[in-house]
C-alpha cells in the first residue's frame, strides 16, 4: 500500500512538470514580453551567494521566494527573516517573511511574505512649446510591492510539496495627459495576482535531492493599451552533500553542491551553480556561478547561525552596474 502511494506521488509530479513545460513552450513566442521584473530579483542573501541555485535549498521561510516546498522540513515553530538588497542604480529592495509550524509539523508550515521596492526619485516632465520642448513638473517616487501567503508540507520522509499566492503591484508615478480641451492627471497603477508551486524529492541515495518549481503564474495584465504577463519561470534543480561520497565523512562538516536549470519567459535559459561549505552548522562559506547572464557570473557570501539567530551576506559583481550587496537577518525557535 505504501509503495502505491509513493508511486502515485511520483506520477503526480511528472504530470505537473509536463503541464508546466507545455505552458512554457507556448510562452517561448513571447520572450521578453513580461512586466513586474522586480519579482525576478533575488533578495535572500544565502540564495544569492549560491548563484540563485535555490530550487533544492531547504531555506526555511525564505524558500517561499524560490521553491515553497523547501519550507516543509523547517524545525522551527516560529521563524522571522528580513532582507535588504542594494540593487543596481540605487534601487532598494526589502523583503520580510514569517513562518509558523503548528504542533510537530505534521500539519505543515504556513508562511507570509512581503516585499517593497523603492526606485528612487524621477523628475517628471511635460511636453511644452518652448526652446527645450518640455517643462519640469514634479519629482516622482515610483515603487512596487508584493505580499503573499504560502504553505508547505512533507507528505513523506522523501517528498515535499508547497505553494503560495501573491498579490503584486507597481506605482509608476503620475502623468499629465490631454483630455478634450484641457489636461488631466492620471495615476499609473498596475496590480496582479500570481501563484508559485514547487516540489522536492529525496532519492534515498545519500543526500541526493531533486526539486522543481514554477513561479509567477498569472493571467495577462492590461496596462494602457498593452497586455503583458508576469516573469513566469520554470526551474529544475539537484543537490547533494559531496562529503557523503567520502569513505569517512569529516565530523561536523558539509559541502553542498547545488545546480539549477532555469527556463524563464523573459530571457534565455540559464544554468546556475552553487557551493556551500558548512562547519558545525554555524559557519557557512558560499560561492555561486551563473551561466548565460549578461552582466553577472559569480557570487560569494558568508553566513553565521547560532542560538536561533542567523546572518547572511552576499556580494555579486554586476558588470557596468558595479556590484550588488545583500544582507539577510533571521530568528527562529
Amino acid at each position: 500500500m505504501i509503495s502505491k502511494h509513493i508511486h502515485l506521488k511520483h506520477c503526480l509530479c511528472i504530470v505537473l512538470m509536463c503541464c508546466v513545460m507545455s505552458g512554457l513552450h507556448a510562452a517561448d513566442k513571447k520572450l521578453g514580453q513580461t512586466g513586474f521584473q522586480f519579482l525576478s530579483v533575488t533578495n535572500d542573501a544565502r540564495s544569492s551567494a549560491l548563484g540563485n541555485a535555490a530550487t533544492t535549498l531547504e531555506n526555511g521561510v525564505n524558500s517561499l521566494f524560490f521553491n515553497p516546498a523547501g519550507m516543509a522540513r523547517s524545525d522551527k515553530t516560529i521563524e522571522l527573516t528580513a532582507s535588504q538588497n542594494q540593487w543596481i542604480d540605487n534601487i532598494q529592495h526589502n523583503t520580510y517573511a514569517l513562518a509558523f509550524r503548528p504542533g510537530d509539523g505534521r500539519m505543515g508550515v504556513f508562511g507570509l511574505t512581503a516585499q517593497s521596492v523603492d526606485y528612487g526619485e524621477v523628475q517628471g516632465t511635460l511636453p511644452w512649446q518652448n526652446d527645450q520642448g518640455y517643462v519640469d513638473t514634479e519629482i516622482m517616487h515610483p515603487s512596487a510591492f508584493a505580499a503573499g501567503i504560502g504553505y508547505a508540507v512533507a507528505l513523506s520522509d522523501k517528498f515535499s510539496v508547497g505553494g503560495s499566492i501573491k498579490y503584486s503591484g507597481q506605482q509608476l508615478g503620475k502623468s499629465i495627459v490631454p483630455d478634450a480641451d484641457s489636461l488631466k492627471v492620471k495615476k499609473n497603477l498596475a496590480n496582479a495576482t500570481s501563484f508559485d508551486f514547487g516540489t522536492q524529492f529525496k532519492t534515498g541515495f545519500k543526500s541526493l535531492t531533486f526539486g522543481m518549481t514554477f513561479q509567477n503564474f498569472s493571467e495577462e495584465i492590461n496596462f494602457e493599451r498593452e497586455n503583458f504577463q508576469l516573469p513566469l519561470t520554470f526551474t529544475i534543480g539537484i543537490t547533494m552533500d559531496l562529503l557523503d561520497l567520502m569513505p569517512e565523512k569529516p565530523k561536523g562538516q558539509e559541502l553542498w553542491l547545488y545546480a539549477d536549470a532555469t527556463h524563464p519567459r523573459s530571457y534565455p535559459e540559464q544554468v546556475n551553480l552553487g557551493l556551500e561549505y558548512a562547519f558545525m552548522k554555524t559557519l557557512y562559506l558560499r560561492g555561486g556561478y551563473m551561466m548565460n547572464s549578461d552582466e553577472r557570473d559569480f557570487a560569494v557570501g558568508v553566513g553565521l547561525r547560532k542560538f536561533g539567530f542567523s546572518f547572511n551576506y552576499a556580494y555579486t559583481p554586476f558588470g557596468v552596474f558595479d556590484y550588488v550587496q545583500r544582507i539577510t537577518l533571521g530568528f527562529g525557535f
